[in-house]
Parts: C-alpha cells; structure tokens; sequence
C-alpha cells in the first residue's frame, strides 16, 4: 500500500471521538427536555455531520421546533468538551510519524465543523498532518468530492497515486467521487459486515498495515 498522498476521515479514522460526540448530543437532547440516546445510537447516527447527527438525534429531526436551539447547545457543548476522553486509536501515532518520516502528503478531511476539526486535528496531528479541512458552509462536504479536491489543492498534489482512508459508507463514496481508492478501516464505527454492504473493498485491521 504504497501511495504519495493520504487523506483520513477523522471521527471513527484517527480519532475516538464517539464518548465526546454523545456526552455533548445527551446534554443538550436534556437542556431541551428530550430524550437521551444510547451510545450505540449515537454511533449509527454519526459519519454524516454534526447536524445529521443531531437530525437523527431529536425527536422529529428537523421538524422540531426546538431543532436550532438544541444543535446550537450541542455545538457550544462540544467546542469545549471535544478533548475531555478522545483520543487516537493505538497505532495512530506511530503509523502518521512514519508516514510523515517516509515524505508523504497527509491530510484530513471531515464532516465535522471546521473548528472542531481544526483544533482536534492540531492538538493530536499537528506535526504530521498539514491540512485538515472541516465542514463549511461554502464548499459541499463529503460524499461530494469537493473538500478532498480542496485537500488536494492545499497539499500541492494530485489524486494520482493518492488514497482516501476512512470508515464508513459516506468514506466509500466520497473515494469513488473522488476518483480515488478507499481503504476501510474495521475499528472504527462500522463493521467489515455494514462495509462491505456498502460497495467496500479494501481493508485494514491495524494503522501499521497502512505501512
């Protein structure tokens, strides 16, 4: 598996935000008096963005009245608690220095909103990954292809020879608009089973198979 480039979802990729991501939906599902969700929820319903996430979340989704104020407190919630149990997966570190040491181009690309991706990116990465790029409202996020062009174009470098890494279903299909090869990773928030219901092909168990 030898390429130039590399671009890594986050969420469920390099890092294990899911505590973090639920610890912020359950307290602002409570601040509006709505009902909590378990982490196996929370696990389903992330991968497509902090508000899908919270569209799936509360009653209703999106016809709730109180949607706005509810995803406004979850996003408040977690700027400030983003850090409080997430951490890389065991491997993670040690795969990006290697890569890094190897002189190839790393990026990260995500539906997470742009200064939490940010700040995660440069509190765990910020010595290997040189681009990280979150939702924002003026380029498409993932499965459209825009913010890994746009990680390409920031990187200097092109989809030859280039990977996407991710593990989910919306990393399947943003590699394929891509026009790139997706590698699946199986310890993430979906399984090689959901994976590969959803055109998967390529897998890895451990970061240290990336090598």
């Amino acid at each position: 598996m030898n390429y130039d480039t590399y671009i890594f979802d986050l969420d469920g990729t390099l890092l294990d935000t899911l505590q973090d991501l639920a610890a912020s939906t359950n307290y602002a599902l409570r601040s509006s008096e709505m009902p909590e969700r378990s982490i196996e929820e929370v696990r389903r319903f992330v991968g497509n963005g902090v508000k899908k996430l919270m569209e799936r979340a509360i009653p209703d989704g999106l016809e709730n009245p109180k949607f706005e104020e509810t995803y406004e407190t979850f996003r408040q919630h977690y700027l400030i608690h983003n850090l409080d149990t997430t951490q890389p997966y065991p491997g993670i570190m040690e795969m990006l220095q290697e890569l890094k040491s190897r002189g190839k181009n790393l990026a990260v690309v995500s539906n997470k909103f742009y200064a939490a991706t940010q700040e995660l990116c440069q509190h765990f990465f910020g010595a290997y990954v040189s681009v990280a790029i979150g939702e924002k409202e003026t380029i498409r996020k993932k499965p459209a292809p825009d913010t890994v062009m746009e990680a390409l174009r920031q990187l200097g470098a092109t989809k030859n020879n280039a990977v996407y890494i991710g593990d989910s279903d919306v990393d399947i299909q943003t590699a394929m608009n891509s026009g790139m090869p997706c590698i699946s990773v199986l310890w993430g928030f979906r399984d090689k089973k959901f994976l590969l219901e959803h055109g998967a092909t390529t897998f890895i168990a451990s970061p240290k198979e990336l090598l």
